[in-house]
């Protein structure tokens, strides 16, 4: 199965939703760190991508821009693609880029990474706050594929969801302290309501230890955590020698 699942309605709006453009002004009260959270994946692929004179970087789920406002002038010689199945989105992200001087480092496609050329490797890759969004396990596991599949074997994932298992306990506890948290820096009460029921609706989380078994199985070896914040999680893989389904 294919990743053309993934991205569906957030919080009860779809990422073409004008709402959508609301995302990147709430979420950075939302989630504990965020900004820390781009800065950190920024120095990882800084180290994974040292030697390598114009590296090549993916991008999934570059809508927003975050990724690229932090990333661009963090790596001065990378060259960017960026994906996103949403043209508002990524309208966002041209904004927020106008006036950074990229001088033609960014490309961005509207679509899925498993439309991506397969022919075209990168040096490392990119998926923050996707995955959960991807419903079903072998969705997941065939978008975590779909990049392996266009990555250059050695190649660094950063990694960022929200992980945990529903239903349980601890997953319990942790949100309520999570909606004390947002409360606190001016989420309304409904909005915190809408993200808390759409857990298992529109996005469905895994727990750390299925999610870095599906990379695993997917061809992404060493899932070394690097950022927590609530369920928030962020993992560094190493891209597999070889990749299920890859031409030899």
């Amino acid at each position: 199965m294919d990743e053309n699942r993934a991205l569906p309605e957030r919080d009860g709006w779809g990422w073409d939703d004008p709402a959508a453009e609301r995302y990147t002004d709430t979420i950075e009260r939302k989630i504990p760190g965020y900004r820390n959270l781009y800065e950190l994946t920024a120095g990882f692929l800084q180290l994974g991508l040292r030697g390598t004179e114009r590296p090549a970087i993916l991008i999934v789920g570059a809508g927003g821009g975050q990724e690229l406002s932090v990333f661009v002038p963090k790596l001065p010689n990378a060259v960017f693609t960026g994906v996103d199945p949403s043209e508002r989105m990524l309208n966002v992200a041209r904004r927020r880029m106008y006036r950074e001087d990229t001088d033609g480092k960014i490309q961005l496609v509207r679509g899925h990474v498993g439309e991506l050329p397969e022919d075209e490797r990168y040096d490392a890759a990119a998926c923050l706050l996707v995955l959960h969004f991807v419903r079903g396990r072998e969705a997941k596991l065939g978008l975590l594929r779909e990049i392996a599949r266009r990555t250059k074997p050695g190649a660094p994932l950063c990694l960022a969801s929200l992980n945990g298992a529903p239903g349980t306990e601890p997953f319990r506890a942790v949100m309520e302290a999570w909606k004390e948290h947002m409360l606190g820096n001016g989420i309304p009460l409904e909005e915190w309501e809408r993200f808390a029921s759409s857990i298992g609706s529109t996005s469905e989380p895994v727990a750390s230890e299925e999610l870095l078994g599906l990379a695993e199985q997917a061809g992404w070896e060493t899932g070394a955590r690097y950022f927590s914040a609530y369920l928030i999680e962020a993992f560094l893989f190493k891209r597999s020698p070889r990749v299920t389904g890859e031409e030899r």
